[in-house]
């Protein structure tokens, strides 16, 4: 299994943080460069207990489905989601936002593996662990820009 973990501080409140971050246009809009497309859509529009999503993306040139589940949602605290079919053989994302002087430390925990056993394992060393951190760290990147940049439109 690969596994990693990212902090990103972000200027605005726990409860901002969390909505936007179960918000499915925001993940659009952060992976729009891989072509991501949600050809399935949660229910009602938004990431909820037990909602499912289809992406179809072009990640490394390849091209794939992945169908995740979000659980585990205690706002304004945390929750996960994970594959439950896809490209990669297991996929754990864990969310978690904690109040911090400056907004809102935002806690990211991933944890995965690409299949084919050891040449998957080989993969993940290589260069996979690296590039899923890259992407979810851009992803966190446009997420802070967004919210920050909503609380300051507020008080304009």
């Amino acid at each position: 299994m690969a596994l990693f973990e990212l902090e990103t501080l972000v200027a605005a409140p726990p409860s901002e943080v969390f909505a936007v971050a179960l918000d499915p246009g925001l993940h659009l809009r952060s992976m729009a460069r891989y072509g991501e497309t949600m050809i399935e859509a949660p229910e009602g529009g938004v990431f909820t207990e037990g909602s499912t999503v289809t992406w179809r993306a072009r990640h490394l040139g390849i091209r794939f489905r992945l169908r995740s589940i979000v659980f585990d949602v205690d706002p304004p605290h945390g929750f996960a989601d994970r594959q439950i079919k896809g490209p990669f053989g297991a996929f754990l994302h864990e969310h978690r936002f904690e109040e911090h002087p400056a907004g809102t430390l935002m806690h990211d925990t991933v944890i995965f593996h690409s299949p084919f056993g050891p040449l998957g394992r080989l993969v993940d060393a290589l260069f996979m662990r690296e590039y899923m951190r890259r992407l979810i760290a851009e992803r966190n990147t446009i997420l802070a820009a967004e919210v920050e940049g909503r609380g300051r439109n507020l008080s304009a």
